[in-house]
């Protein structure tokens, strides 16, 4: 049975620990929630894509070409009488905003309509923080926010059952934070939900001038009222008193940011958790205000939504200025709000490295950005108008200029060469074959229409890449395995686009047509170039394998080379391949492909090492859990883990949860919280673990027991070293990563590193190096060495090494990465 079925099934009341989006998708199961849709947009991907797609025989469950095309499949589901789901993140929401703001004022009896609104206010992955609740609000839909993983949990049935009783869709608004972070959950009940028989007929759902104004009037003076009476009503709403002299009010995942420094600084003060943000429980704030002596803080993310409607109201709160940028809160922010002391902060003298996000080693867009950031420095392109999806981070390539909106690139070119035609063959327009699919077929139909010239882009991988891989209309199969027949070549040949095909991995072809499609620009006509690469996560693992070698003598050391992650030069500029190389996937190699000389190739079989990988300890086939009875619990344990996007962070943190909770602390809390998004791609990332008494995925300063860094250079990210407390330990790999056009002379020296690190408990460990003595040529469980060394330190050896081990083989999910795994945790423990 597969991790999600067993969620969905398993007994209630049983206690698991779950990500938001998991925790959201398996309530929504046992809830009898009847159907789900959505777009994939981080974060809110993870509901479909690591929940509901593994339970299609419990609950109906699509990816649609678009958040709108969701939102309308949704309303459908909802007039059949099915309780429906739909799932995007804010930006989604806007594209979806014609039948969102239409559907919300119908008032006639219809299946439950739920619409599941992720926000990302770091943002980690989305193109804007507007803040979504006025326009909301003024659809009159309510709004819930839920606070914590256990109301990620019921929050599906609480939604439907008001969108039933009140016939009005419902916003569910978790925050990212919340989304991508883990909790402890306690199961709810198993429910079966009847699907609803509408009483009148499909004609009143229409949205004529005459019944606009008639369905306009009727929820301004029969839903409205109602749903404020249940706000005001509801136990939602938490009043936690204190003193009375300090007064907080705020609600969803700010709730545990506040509830962390209160438990952690121990802070007397009430707080005011609103379940609802639309409507508000006026009155019961208004109580609230009354009853502190003493100033009242609103602590929000967004901007100021919850705050000005309060000072509208003529209550005395204190929140954001006007100008204050800050859309996300830490418990540390909070505590600088309500002015309490925390430890000072140490200041650096060296910088990390600048490490933006990067498309992966071997991908299929490399060798297309590599042509036009040439073409740009000859002159012969002068500007590439982006789009949103991987083909974003060609930013830091120098090969995209803008990036406005989903579909937005071919518009925004056409806007652009309409106003200065002479620049038709001097720019291109760039997105991904998703994007195409989701709304970049309007504006190649708008540039056909309008005859307009040039050449647009679409990078071809055949998934939705950039949010982990999801299928899309020109992937092979659907979520349910069902082979498309959707063809976009012959869709766009259809249209009247002239199409050239060439492969993402053929350097000469890319820039051959490239270059005579600027030429055809040049002399009126409109070129749709396809590169094709499938995504290299989604090729069989037997592309994987080849290796790559370079010939000493031929090599120039001219540096040409040096476009992936997956290759390094030393100090003489000799380059060779580190464990991020994928060898392009059995592909011809981009890296041999720029090579002047031909000193780089695939190293032949006959050339390759004959020694037999080291054998491996036999691993046990179970784990049998220790007995703990004479195991003292310590009250709260904390660790922070930093890394480059690919390492292995976030298995990290699902070991540490599995042991929290086979040690015994699901009765009190477990939290773990991770970066999402950009970063992932070779960016910098964190993620945070703890333990007992615990509210939030996020570190006060001075609270963690223990920081890791992954990666060598990481540890100096501003604000990691303050979490560690004064007798903590500090883990340091020794492993760099040089990112995109990074030299050696870029990365920090070792003299200020030390400096940097003076008078810290630190522990050095060559845990890449271990990893790849134990056969792991890519180093994937490196992590894993450095978990078995971070087991006998600290607080952490307090627990047996049997139950580490048992934690471990929990989230092993095949016998092979079971042996692994074993060895490399054996291994680390070793090192120490």
């Amino acid at each position: 049975m597969n991790p999600i079925k067993e969620f969905c099934t398993r007994p209630a009341g049983d206690a698991v620990v779950m990500q938001g989006n998991i925790a959201f998708a398996v309530g929504c199961v046992r809830a009898g929630i009847h159907s789900v849709d959505g777009y994939p947009g981080t974060p809110s991907t993870e509901v479909i894509d690591k929940g509901l797609r593994h339970v299609q025989d419990m609950i109906s469950t699509h990816w649609s070409v678009s958040e709108a095309t969701a939102t309308s499949v949704g309303f459908g589901h909802s007039l059949a009488g099915e309780d429906s789901v739909v799932t995007m993140k804010i930006p989604g929401l806007y594209q979806a905003g014609d039948t969102f703001s239409s559907a919300a004022f119908f008032d006639k009896q219809r299946g439950a309509l739920v619409y599941y609104v992720a926000s990302d206010f770091t943002p980690s992955s989305t193109q804007h923080l507007v803040d979504p609740r006025p326009f909301i609000k003024s659809c009159f839909t309510p709004i819930i926010e839920p606070r914590d993983h256990q109301e990620m949990h019921e929050v599906a049935e609480i939604a439907a059952d008001i969108s039933r009783e009140f016939k009005t869709p419902v916003v569910v608004m978790p925050s990212g934070t919340l989304c991508h972070s883990e909790g402890l959950v306690r199961l709810k009940e198993q429910q079966t939900r009847e699907r609803l028989v509408p009483d009148v007929p499909l004609k009143a759902f229409n949205t004529l001038p005459v019944t606009a104004r008639r369905h306009y009037d009727s929820v301004l003076t029969g839903r409205m009222p109602g749903l404020i009476e249940m706000v005001e009503n509801s136990p939602l709403n938490r009043w936690e008193k204190g003193n009375g002299k300090l007064g907080v009010i705020t609600y969803g995942a700010t709730e545990l940011m506040v509830r962390e420094t209160k438990l952690a600084l121990g802070v007397d003060m009430d707080i005011l958790s609103l379940g609802f943000t639309n409507p508000l429980p006026m009155n019961r704030i208004a109580e609230f205000c009354k009853a502190i002596d003493g100033p009242v803080y609103v602590i929000e993310d967004g901007y100021r939504y919850v705050q000005e409607e309060l000072q509208r109201a003529g209550l005395s709160v204190l929140g954001k200025a006007p100008t204050d940028t800050r859309t996300e809160w830490t418990p540390e922010a909070v505590a600088q709000t309500l002015g309490l002391e925390l430890p000072k902060q140490k200041s650096l003298s060296v910088a990390p490295l600048n490490r933006p996000p990067m498309i992966c080693a071997g991908c299929p867009y490399r060798l297309f950005g590599e042509t036009v950031k040439s073409l740009r420095k000859k002159g012969k392109l002068e500007a590439c108008f982006g789009d949103i999806g991987c083909n974003t981070l060609l930013y830091f390539m120098d090969t995209v200029d803008t990036c406005v909106a989903m579909g937005a690139s071919e518009s925004n070119r056409a806007g652009y060469v309409l106003s200065n035609p002479d620049k038709a063959s001097k720019c291109i327009s760039l997105l991904g074959d998703g994007t195409e699919c989701h709304s970049g077929l309007d504006s190649t139909r708008n540039s056909l229409f309008h005859q307009v010239p040039g050449v647009k882009v679409i990078l071809d991988n055949e998934w939705t890449a950039m949010t982990g891989g999801q299928p899309g209309p020109t992937s092979p199969e659907n979520l349910a395995g069902t082979p498309n027949t959707f063809n976009l070549q012959d869709t766009l040949k259809a249209h009247g686009a002239r199409v050239v095909e060439v492969s993402g991995y053929d350097r000469k072809s890319i820039r051959k047509a490239l270059t005579a499609a600027l030429q055809d620009a040049e002399d009126g006509h409109l070129t749709t170039l396809v590169v094709k690469g499938t995504c290299i996560r989604k090729v069989p693992k037997s592309a994987y394998g080849t290796k790559m070698t370079v010939d000493a003598e031929l090599c120039k050391r001219c540096g040409m080379c040096q476009i992936c992650p997956g290759i390094q030069a030393d100090d003489e500029g000799l380059p060779s391949f580190n464990n991020l190389c994928t060898g392009c996937v059995s592909q011809t190699a981009a890296c041999s492909q720029m090579c002047p000389v031909g000193a780089i190739s695939p190293l032949k079989k006959s050339d390759k090492s004959q020694s037999a990988k080291p054998q491996l300890p036999a691993a046990p086939e179970s784990v049998e859990t220790p007995d703990l009875s004479s195991l003292t619990l310590p009250e709260k344990i904390a660790v922070a883990i930093r890394g480059v996007g690919g390492q292995g962070n976030l298995f990290f943190g699902r070991v540490l949860t599995q042991l929290a909770f086979l040690a015994g602390y699901d009765d009190t809390n477990v939290v773990k919280g991770e970066t999402h998004g950009m970063a992932q791609m070779g960016g910098p990332v964190i993620s945070t673990f703890s333990c007992g008494k615990v509210c939030s995925p996020i570190l006060l300063p001075g609270t963690a027991d223990c920081l890791v860094s992954m990666e060598q250079s990481e540890v100096l990210r501003p604000g990691f070293l303050d979490m560690l407390r004064p007798d903590g330990t500090i883990l340091l790999a020794g492993t760099q990563v040089l990112p995109y056009g990074a030299g050696r002379e870029d990365y920090p020296s070792a003299e200020a590193l030390s400096a940097a690190l003076d008078g810290y408990n630190v522990v050095h460990l060559d845990v890449l190096g271990k990893a790849m003595d134990l056969g792991d040529t890519a180093g994937r469980s490196a992590n894993v060495v450095m978990i078995g060394a971070m087991s006998t330190l600290g607080p952490w050896k307090e627990f047996p090494a049997d139950l580490w081990l048992a934690a471990l083989q929990k989230v092993s999910p095949t016998p092979a990465i079971w042996a692994a795994n074993y060895a490399a945790f054996n291994a680390g423990r070793d090192m120490l």
